[in-house]
């Protein structure tokens, strides 16, 4: 199963800021969207990535003053991104061995989608479900 598959499921919409947002503003999108982290989009494309892990543990080292903050001070810069034509087993594994949740889904160099571990999860579940029926029929069938 590709990428592509996955966004053709749960949708392509995807939650941006710019990058001289407030952290307050961040907070407030991640609220309304309600997600995991939001990928952050200046005049060149993605700028970078925030989770609300990186806020937290940010929160813990500047205190209050850091909602008032720019989103490009707490942000990933170096942003792992995926194509439509990548797999999910390959993407499960990166995922795995990197441990991050959240992977932006670029094609030409444009946002077109974004993939959570939830969603891979998901999806390798969906395969497995299949697989089992697959050999439950072809069991039944003798």
């Amino acid at each position: 199963m590709r990428i592509a598959d996955v966004l053709r499921t749960k949708g392509s919409a995807v939650a941006t800021i710019a990058p001289d947002a407030s952290v307050s503003e961040l907070l407030r999108a991640l609220a309304e969207h309600n997600v995991g982290a939001i990928v952050v989009v200046g005049a060149g494309g993605v700028a970078g990535i925030v989770s609300e892990r990186d806020v937290v543990r940010r929160l813990h080292e500047a205190g209050a003053d850091l909602l008032s903050s720019p989103v490009s001070s707490i942000m990933t810069a170096d942003v792992f991104t995926c194509s439509p034509s990548d797999t999910v087993d390959s993407l499960t594994v990166v995922m795995t061995e990197r441990r991050f949740r959240h992977v932006p889904v670029l094609s030409d160099g444009q946002l077109v989608g974004i993939v959570s571990i939830g969603d891979v999860v998901k999806s390798r579940i969906g395969q497995l479900e299949q697989s089992a029926d697959q050999l439950q029929a072809y069991i039944a069938q003798g």
